[in-house]
């Protein structure tokens, strides 16, 4: 092998001081290598330094430097209109506005981007209120215990079961875990025993504490025993605990004296009614707070409630308010609405009922 080639390559390919010393020593190592041969007796190690010797030979060969990607990209032809794939605009940016009160539940196809997270991103409010049909079956609801509380415990037992049952469902749902027929079972199952507890020690309220209390354990230990991931289990077990929680403490209707349950349900009715109004936000509370008011003073008056009435519509009021909040949060579907949006303003409702009603009577 001689210098030449690579002696024409240096010149061809520019000065490379590192080309020039790596030839210089491989040119001391040919001049070296006869008298080093004849110093080897053992043959493996002459063959180790000849593969040494040709390994740094392969070395000193100059590599064409490497053009970089976008140069040797591929160029089109003359003559031919290449065709490029046209950029995609992200979802939220060409998504069609949501028709009505309810959005679709994708956008552009894109599973990841949900109308709330639209919503952000357009610095729109992520809410949808439920609206006047499920305010309407809120105040059929909230009627029938009214009438069912004037008449018994047992006559109040039929929409007191109805309420509980769709307030265990629609919790589930307002917190994206659809189906959990477990979970709605368990909780739905805590507020029948809830139920049957408050009737059998005479309407005591520590019945609906001793079994929040045992529900609470139960859901622990019935997540403890799932096989899910840690933050899945968490998040079914804040979402068992607080749907049978809430649907116990809707049983507070039946704990309550009469007088309070017919006063509390018709002012929640009212309230939700004059929320679904179509008037600005503030407005409409400001209406609903009034007209929970004025109905807990007309139905208190027929009532031994008389003028106490008053605070205690003003207080369902309140409650009710949060519970249509509630499920109004996060652009919920239609089943969210008339479940959760039906339910949750009777059931917040359920302990200032009691309560009001207690110190009132």
């Amino acid at each position: 092998m001689t210098d030449q080639p690579y002696e024409g390559q240096q010149y061809q390919q520019g000065y490379d001081p590192y080309w020039q010393q790596s030839q210089q020593q491989a040119q001391a190592q040919q001049q070296a290598w006869p008298g080093q041969q004849q110093g080897y007796e053992d043959p493996q190690a002459a063959q180790q330094y000849t593969q040494q010797w040709q390994g740094q030979t392969w070395e000193t060969q100059v590599q064409a430097p490497v053009a970089p990607a976008a140069e040797t990209s591929y160029l089109p032809q003359q003559g031919y209109e290449p065709a490029y794939a046209q950029p995609t605009t992200p979802a939220p940016a060409t998504a069609p506005e949501p028709t009505g009160d309810y959005g679709p539940a994708t956008l552009g196809g894109n599973a990841r981007v949900t109308d709330a997270q639209r919503a952000r991103l357009e610095g729109r409010s992520p809410i949808i209120e439920p609206g006047m049909q499920p305010a309407a079956l809120t105040a059929l609801l909230g009627l029938l215990l009214a009438g069912a509380a004037a008449v018994g415990s047992y006559a109040l037992l039929v929409p007191l079961v109805l309420l509980q049952a769709v307030t265990a469902a629609g919790w589930f749902r307002l917190n994206g875990m659809w189906p959990a027929r477990q979970g709605i079972a368990l909780a739905f199952a805590g507020a029948l025993t809830a139920d049957v507890a408050l009737l059998a020690a005479d309407r005591a309220p520590a019945a609906i504490l001793g079994t929040l209390g045992v529900w609470v354990l139960l859901s622990l230990v019935i997540q403890l025993r799932s096989h899910a991931d840690p933050d899945t289990r968490m998040y079914g077990l804040m979402a068992t605990v607080a749907s049978a929680a809430l649907a116990i403490i809707a049983a507070g209707y039946l704990a309550a004296a009469a007088d309070a349950v017919t006063v509390g349900a018709a002012s929640v009715a009212v309230a939700v009614l004059a929320r679904a109004l179509p008037l600005p936000t503030p407005a409409s509370v400001v209406v609903a707070l009034l007209a929970a008011t004025g109905a807990g003073i007309a139905v208190g008056g027929m009532t031994d409630l008389g003028t106490g009435g008053a605070l205690l519509g003003a207080g369902a009021g309140v409650c009710a308010l949060i519970g249509h909040r509630v499920a109004s949060y996060d652009y919920p579907s239609r089943f969210v609405h008339f479940t959760a949006g039906v339910a949750l303003p009777l059931a917040a409702a359920a302990p200032a009922v009691y309560l009001l009603g207690r110190a009132l009577g």
